[in-house]
C-alpha cells in the first residue's frame, strides 16, 4: 500500500473530488484496476554546481546564480540577495516565510532518483519524462556557443544521475538551436545514448520578439529538423523559455507574468511548425509543449486554420493539409488541471495530443493528490480515453514499455 501524505489548511481543496463512480479503471495509486499513468513533465533537482563541475571554466563567471547587492542602509545592515541570469533583468529574492507542511514536503521531494520513485508511487505514477529546474535558465542568453555548452553539461549530470532510471525517469536533452552544428553532434550523441526526447526553447533566439532574430519557420533550420527526424526524437517545448517570463511589476505581476509571459508564449513554436510546413515536410517529426495547459489549444488550432484560408492571398506555402492537421497528426501538449481544454477535447479531436503531467514537486502540479485532480477533471471521458491521456499518448511518443500487468487489461 502507497504511504499517504497528509493535507493541511493551505492544500485542503486538493482533496476535493466527485468521486470514480462508473470508472472501469482508477487513478488511485492502491486500486487494483488502476490506469497505467505517466506524468508527461516532472522537474529534477539539480545540485548547486551541477553546470560548473561540468563546463568549460571560462564560463564559470557567466553561470546564473544569487549575487549579494549592498542595500541602500550602508555597511551595517545585511546585503540584498538578487538571481543573476545573464539574459534576465536582475531579481530581487524577497524571501517570505518558511514553507510547511504539504508545501514544503513537496520542494524537498526529487532529489534522489530512488527516492523520487517512492514518491511517485505515493501519486499512483508509474513512469515520468524529466525537465531541467534551476536548468531552465541554459538557454537564457544570447549567446549560443554559451547556451550549448550549459546545455552539454546539464545532458551529463542528467544522464548520470538517471541514465540508469531511463525506463522509468526519463530525462529530455537540452538543446541550444543556434548552435546548429554543435546541436546536431549532441543530438546525435544523446539519441545513441538513449535519452528518449529533446527539450529546445520556445525561441531559438533569446529574448523578445524581433522581426530580424530566426525563428523555427525559417529555412535555417531545415537541417536541424532532418537530424531530429533521423533520430526519431520527439521535441518538447517547455514553458518560460526563450525570452524573460517575469516582464511584468508589482501588483497583479505574479499572475500576469504566469498566464501571459510564461503559459501563453509557449504555443509559438507550435504554429511556426504547423504553418510553414516544417511538419508536412517532416512527418514523423513528434513535437508538443511542457506545462503550458491545453486550454488555448482549441483556440489555436481554430486560429491557424482561419488564418489560412482567410489570408490565402498571403499565406505561404500552400499546404496539403490544414494546419490544425498537422498539429493532431504530429502534436502533444502538456497540462496539470486543465478543465477547459479537457471539456473541449472530443469536439475538437485532440484526445491523442493531450499528455497529463503531476509537474512534481512544483508547486503547480497535482501531487499527491493527482487522482482527486482527475476526478475532478475527467469524468466526460470514457475509459479509453482517459487511459490514453493519463499514460498511453506518452509512452507512444516517448517510448516507454508498458508493464504486462496493465497489458493485461
Amino acid at each position: 500500500m502507497a504511504m499517504q501524505i497528509e493535507s493541511d489548511e493551505n492544500n485542503a481543496w486538493r482533496l476535493e473530488t466527485p468521486g470514480n463512480d462508473g470508472w472501469k479503471r482508477s487513478a488511485r495509486p492502491d486500486a487494483t484496476d488502476k490506469f497505467f499513468m505517466c506524468s508527461a513533465d516532472g522537474h529534477v533537482q539539480e545540485p548547486n554546481t551541477f553546470l560548473k563541475d561540468r563546463i568549460d571554466e571560462r564560463y564559470h563567471a557567466r553561470l546564473p546564480g544569487v549575487i549579494q547587492v549592498p542595500t541602500e542602509k550602508g555597511a551595517s545592515s545585511d546585503p540584498a540577495l538578487y538571481q543573476k541570469t545573464e539574459g534576465f533583468r536582475p531579481a530581487k529574492i524577497n524571501w517570505t516565510k518558511p514553507l510547511e507542511g504539504l508545501d514544503k514536503r513537496r520542494q524537498e521531494g526529487g532529489r534522489d532518483p530512488k527516492v523520487r520513485l517512492d514518491d511517485l508511487a505515493i501519486d499512483g505514477v508509474d513512469a515520468e519524462v524529466l525537465f531541467p529546474n534551476k536548468g531552465l535558465t541554459m538557454w537564457a542568453t544570447p549567446d549560443a556557443q554559451f547556451s550549448h555548452a550549459m546545455c552539454k553539461a546539464y545532458n551529463e549530470w542528467a544522464w548520470d544521475d538517471y541514465g540508469a532510471y531511463n525506463d522509468r525517469l526519463a530525462p529530455m536533452a537540452a538543446i541550444a538551436p543556434m548552435a546548429m552544428e554543435e546541436s546536431i553532434q549532441e543530438i546525435q550523441r544523446v539519441a545513441k545514448i538513449g535519452f528518449k526526447g529533446l527539450s529546445l526553447p520556445c525561441k531559438p533566439v533569446w529574448g523578445a520578439p524581433d522581426v530580424d532574430d530566426l525563428n523555427y519557420n525559417l529555412k535555417e533550420f531545415e537541417p536541424l529538423w532532418d537530424c531530429i527526424e533521423d533520430a526519431e526524437l520527439p521535441i518538447t517545448f517547455h514553458v518560460s523559455t526563450g525570452r524573460d517570463p517575469r516582464t511584468s511589476r508589482s501588483n497583479g505581476g505574479a499572475i500576469v507574468n504566469y498566464v501571459i509571459h510564461s503559459l501563453s508564449p509557449t504555443a509559438e513554436p507550435i504554429v511556426n511548425i504547423c504553418a510553414s510546413g516544417v511538419a508536412e515536410r517532416h512527418p514523423k517529426l513528434f513535437f508538443g509543449t511542457i506545462e503550458a495547459g491545453i486550454g488555448w489549444v482549441p483556440f489555436v488550432l481554430d486560429a491557424m486554420d482561419e488564418a489560412y484560408r482567410k489570408h490565402h492571398m498571403w499565406v505561404r506555402p500552400k499546404l496539403d493539409m490544414l494546419p490544425s492537421d498537422y498539429f493532431r497528426r504530429q502534436g502533444f501538449a502538456s497540462f496539470q488541471e486543465d478543465r477547459a481544454g479537457l471539456l473541449l477535447a472530443k469536439e475538437f479531436g485532440t484526445v491523442d495530443n493531450l499528455l497529463w503531467a503531476s509537474d512534481f514537486p512544483h508547486h503547480e502540479g497535482s501531487w499527491p493528490y493527482s487522482a482527486q485532480a482527475i476526478e475532478r477533471t475527467m469524468g466526460h471521458f470514457d475509459d479509453s480515453e482517459r487511459a490514453k491521456i493519463l499514460g498511453l499518448n506518452a509512452a507512444r511518443i516517448f517510448k516507454f514499455d508498458i508493464p504486462e500487468r496493465y497489458l493485461a487489461r
